[in-house]
């Protein structure tokens, strides 16, 4: 019988790209399964699944909303997805606090007041900033743009409340993940479609360099912590705990694909500083939580070529 069997299970940016994948690896859990989605949400991701969620939409800023849904639905286990300020198109900062970091904290109070056996929030590899080595839970946290500075202050807020009041509150760093349904404006989608289509991809730099980890591996983390006892403030980092280029990333896409296309640069940086490092360290992971990575750049890029080339429809505009 599943961990979640007959638990109450909250999902908070259930319509997003790892969201809608976590939703999708919880169907048939056994989980009484409830989401919170803005009535402004495009539901395409999980609009197949939908009809067996419970949708709760208030808004993550409004604390009384929140509270109150909070305690309507009563969940034993919630998984902090919902976030802002990932693209470069969200780029106001207040929103980003006030959509991140207090609709954290609104959600955090409110499940305190409920009572709850476990509160995953979602961190990003962007809290470490610019580093020289692999990046470690333990490392200080210097965030150079402003969705960094944002979930930071998540990550601080979730284990000072966890550590103070004893609570099972935990992050889970994330670092890329790629696969299904993530947007197509982002890297990997970009590349595939372009190659699907007989066009050479655009990119910024093939010299970029990120952690790489398959959607399918990140989904397997979060069941992970609802399988296990937790101590109340850890953070573990969810990456692959190898570092490729965007060059790879293209060059790997381009030959499953089979097409005679090479990728064209000079697409506007995202943000003002690029490492050189950029790299999980996932030895603690590892250890704690008994999990390894099942796939590979090659063997998830090739699942998520797959899925893409089945999928094209999705993404016509």
């Amino acid at each position: 019988m599943s961990s979640l069997a007959k638990k109450t299970v909250l999902v908070t940016g259930a319509t997003g790209f790892v969201g809608s994948n976590l939703l999708r690896c919880l169907q048939g859990s056994g989980a009484d399964l409830h989401i919170i989605a803005r009535t402004s949400s495009n539901l395409w991701r999980i609009s197949d699944i939908i009809a067996g969620v419970g949708r709760h939409t208030p808004d993550l800023s409004d604390a009384d909303s929140v509270k109150k849904t909070v305690r309507d639905i009563s969940p034993d286990i919630i998984f902090h997805l919902a976030t802002y300020g990932g693209s470069p198109r969200e780029d106001n900062f207040r929103q980003i606090m006030e959509s991140n970091f207090f609709g954290t904290v609104n959600l955090v109070d409110a499940c305190k007041d409920a009572g709850f056996d476990l509160f995953v929030n979602t961190g990003t590899s962007s809290e470490y900033g610019i580093k020289s080595a692999p990046m470690k839970e333990t490392d200080c946290l210097k965030p150079v743009n402003n969705y960094g500075i944002s979930k930071a202050a998540c990550t601080h807020y979730c284990q000072a409340v966890a550590l103070n009041d004893n609570l099972p509150i935990v992050t889970l760093r994330l670092f890329s993940p790629y696969g299904d349904y993530e947007d197509g404006h982002r890297l990997v989608p970009s590349v595939i479609l372009s190659c699907l289509q007989g066009k050479n991809p655009a990119i910024t730099s093939r010299s970029f360099v990120r952690d790489f980890i398959y959607i399918d591996d990140v989904v397997d983390l979060y069941r992970r912590l609802a399988e296990i006892r937790i101590t109340p403030g850890e953070i573990f980092n969810a990456g692959s705990g190898v570092q490729h280029s965007v060059g790879d990333v293209v060059d790997t896409v381009i030959r499953i694909t089979g097409k005679p296309l090479e990728a064209v640069t000079g697409l506007p940086k995202r943000w003002p500083n690029e490492p050189e490092v950029w790299q999980a360290d996932m030895s603690k992971t590892s250890t704690s939580l008994n999990r390894a990575p099942k796939y590979d750049l090659e063997n998830g890029l090739r699942k998520t070529v797959e899925w893409f080339a089945a999928h094209q429809h999705l993404y016509r505009t």
